[in-house]
C-alpha cells in the first residue's frame, strides 16, 4: 500500500465503484487526469474522486486526499492506473478520476459515497477553530 492510501478498499467495493463509475461515465461528466481532478476539488465541484494507488513518483496525486478532506468531498481507490481508465471507458491510463455530475446514476453514486463513508469511519469531524483574541496590554497601549 502505497504512502498516500489511508483505507483499503475491498473486492465487493472495488466491484460495486467500477460498475458505478462506468454508468456515470457514459451519463454523467468526469474529469480525467490530475490537473483537471485537482481544479475540480480546489473549486468544489467534485461529487466523488477516485485516485490509483500505482501512481509513481506518489507526490503527484499525494495531495488529493488532504484536499478532499479539507473541502469534505470524499474520495476512494483503485488499485491500478489502468483499472481507472477503463472503469470510465478510456483505453488510456488515468491516475486520478472526478465525478462532477452522475447522470442518471444518482442513486447509485449516493449509496456508493455512502459505503465509502462507512469504511473510513463516517462524516469527517470538523474541528471548531478557535479565536485568538488580543492581549488586553496589547490594546492598553494604543
Amino acid at each position: 500500500m502505497s504512502e498516500f492510501v489511508k483505507f483499503t478498499v475491498s473486492d465487493d467495493l472495488l466491484n460495486l465503484q467500477t460498475e458505478v463509475f462506468k454508468k456515470i461515465s457514459k451519463s454523467g461528466k468526469v474529469k480525467i487526469g490530475i490537473n483537471e481532478v485537482t481544479k475540480a476539488v480546489e473549486r468544489s465541484n467534485a461529487k466523488l474522486i477516485a485516485i490509483a494507488e500505482d501512481v509513481t513518483p506518489v507526490e503527484i496525486v499525494m495531495h488529493l486526499p488532504i484536499i478532499c478532506k479539507e473541502k469534505n468531498i470524499p474520495f476512494t481507490y483503485f488499485k491500478t492506473k489502468d483499472d481507472l481508465g477503463k472503469a470510465v471507458g478510456i483505453s488510456a491510463k488515468a491516475s486520478s478520476i472526478a465525478i462532477l455530475d452522475a447522470g442518471v446514476a444518482q442513486k447509485e453514486l449516493t449509496s456508493l459515497i455512502t459505503k465509502i463513508n462507512d469504511l473510513i469511519g463516517g462524516k469527517k469531524e470538523e474541528k471548531p477553530k478557535e479565536v485568538k483574541e488580543k492581549p488586553k496590554e496589547a490594546e492598553d497601549k494604543e
